[in-house]
């Protein structure tokens, strides 16, 4: 008998009673209460058996979900640069913090994260530590064109080729309104995730010198 057909039958015999013709109704006795006794019987082991098998292919699943996530933590978040392991450090985490200090075009460009671990970029006018964004802004990154350059005008225009970058000073003045807003709005979230470590320098401005006090509560503020 299928389970569905043993179901079906308990609930007419758990009715607990049958009508007779004359309106009154009695309950069953002697062979019907023990069919009615083993129905119950008969469903609750399956009911036992069924569930049983189901909790034992949830722990299963849930087995081999662990198993897959401690993988995942111990190799895939490595690949990420996010994780810790077998001594290995993210550019950002063995680097120390770079002191605050001003940058020309040309100095800027030393930090494209190809000569040296650390990348730097530059957003209206404030220079920018990325290398904990490496994987963003590195040199195999989507936007490794910015690394070492003022990113100002490509994230102004929405433009990732070369067109946007400027081997001269690019003071921006051509933008308009909406974009310069852009670029405002791109400086405050750089603020927000990143190091500012000092001024990009317009042609003949002189760098100016901070103090160790000054630095110090610069990056308490960012902290």
């Amino acid at each position: 008998m299928a389970a569905g057909d043993g179901d079906v039958k308990l609930g007419t015999l758990g009715s607990g009673s049958e009508s007779s013709s004359d309106g009154s109704s009695e309950s069953p006795s002697g062979v019907g209460a023990a069919a009615e006794g083993g129905g119950w019987a008969a469903a609750a082991l399956a009911l036992l058996t069924g569930g049983g098998e189901m909790l034992l292919n949830v722990a299963l699943v849930a087995l081999v979900l662990l198993g897959a996530y401690r993988l995942w933590v111990r190799w895939g978040r490595r690949g990420l640069g996010t994780g810790a392991g077998a001594g290995e450090e993210s550019p950002a985490a063995a680097l120390p913090r770079m002191k605050k200090r001003d940058f020309s075009l040309e100095q800027l460009r030393q930090y494209d994260g190809s000569r040296t671990p650390r990348i730097l970029l530059a957003v209206n006018g404030k220079v920018f530590d990325v290398t904990k964004g490496s994987k963003f802004y590195g040199p195999a990154g989507p936007y490794g064109i910015f690394a070492g350059r003022d990113a100002s005008r490509g994230l102004a225009t929405f433009c990732l080729d070369k067109d946007a970058l400027k081997d001269e000073y690019d003071d921006l003045s051509d933008l308009n309104a909406v974009q310069m807003e852009s670029v405002r709005e791109w400086e405050m979230q750089f603020k927000e995730k990143y190091d500012y470590v000092g001024r990009l320098l317009k042609p003949g401005e002189e760098p100016s010198e901070y103090t160790d006090e000054e630095d110090t509560k610069d990056h308490n503020k960012q902290d």
